[in-house]
């Protein structure tokens, strides 16, 4: 079986496995006071040209979520995000289980806009029982979505400013980040997401890493006291050094984008050889995800040789398949996908 399910079928990157075998025996401090943590937090902040963001790594892209919402927001409060966004549909309900409201809106291709959030503050602004219904006071996007799309520069100012206007906080999920910052004709970069967020997170688990997140804090308000919510949370790694030295090696000669670009490089094969083959997606991606439209006879035949993710229904006799590639996608492997897509 050949999986394209996600893009953390595999391990690790081989340059982080030794670097781990290398360390094995090396004595550090826990909880990520180590100084492979703080070289890697060095590198992190370089790369985003912010030496005053606070760097904090975590396991798991649920347990972030969950941790920078819970340490944001008030019991009263809640967070606005797309209502395909992960912590609305694949998170188990844990936002709520914080005590929080997902305040969700309709997607555009997975994102939301400025003119969105911006009604949603005036609509609770303008309620005569605003106290009676939770607060908006966070905004959740993901970068890219779920769908494979991309914010550009000019929407991520754009809701900067709402947030602005509306004290809110801008969280941005980057589970999937490093195949958004090398996607083609994209204008984000590191430096642009450390000046209009308060707060996002570099993902690991899907680009490279045996696991772990890095939480970029951009925001001096939000600084305060966040170790405390992290292990409150049982999100405190007792080995620390071992996210640390995973994100040290990515952040270092340029592997994190060099891995991700290998990812894009393979799914925009697979995009255009199969639009040569006459078919249609439901969604344009230029990311590491791509949203083939198949009928269920072909869909049910590739199934027995390979793991492909079921989207949704498109109509009776077909369904949109979501085909994802990773950092360590084999060529021969989207050769033989696309030789038996005809």
């Amino acid at each position: 079986m050949i999986l394209f399910n996600s893009d953390y079928t595999e391990g690790a990157h081989p340059k982080i496995l030794e670097k781990l075998s290398e360390t094995n025996f090396v004595q550090t401090v826990g909880y990520g006071e180590d100084e492979y943590c703080a070289n890697a937090r060095k590198l992190i902040q370089k790369e985003c040209n912010n030496t005053d963001a606070d760097v904090h790594f975590l396991v798991g892209g649920t347990q972030t979520n969950t941790i920078v919402i819970a340490s944001a927001l008030r019991p009263h409060q809640g967070v606005i995000a797309a209502d395909t966004g992960h912590i609305n549909v694949h998170e188990t309900g844990a936002i709520e289980a914080t005590g929080h409201k997902v305040l969700a809106l309709p997607h555009s291709n997975g994102k939301v806009s400025a003119e969105q959030i911006e009604e949603v503050y005036t609509l609770h602004k303008e309620d005569d029982s605003f106290e009676h219904v939770v607060q908006p006071k966070m905004v959740y996007i993901s970068h890219p979505t779920e769908m494979g799309t991309l914010y550009t520069k000019d929407e991520l100012l754009d809701i900067r400013k709402v947030c602005d206007k509306a004290g809110f906080s801008l969280f941005l999920d980057g589970a999937r980040l490093g195949y958004g910052l090398v996607a083609e004709n994209t204008d984000v970069t590191l430096e642009l997401l450390a000046q209009v967020c308060d707060v996002f997170y570099i993902g690991g688990t899907k680009v490279g890493a045996l696991f772990g997140e890095a939480v970029v804090i951009c925001n001096p308000d939000m600084k305060a006291d966040f170790r405390y919510i992290i292990k409150q949370r049982g999100g405190m790694l007792a080995k620390g050094r071992l996210l640390g030295i995973q994100f040290e090696e990515l952040f270092s000669n340029n592997l994190y984008y060099d891995i991700a670009k290998h990812a894009i490089d393979l799914s925009m094969k697979i995009q255009t050889e199969l639009m040569k083959q006459g078919y249609q997606f439901a969604i344009e991606s230029n990311t590491n995800q791509q949203f083939v439209i198949l009928p269920n006879e072909k869909y049910n035949k590739l199934k027995e040789k390979y793991g492909l993710t079921f989207w949704e229904k498109y109509d009776d006799e077909q369904s949109v398949v979501r085909i994802c590639t990773s950092w360590a996608t084999k060529e021969e492997a989207v050769l033989e996908l696309i030789k038996d897509m005809v």
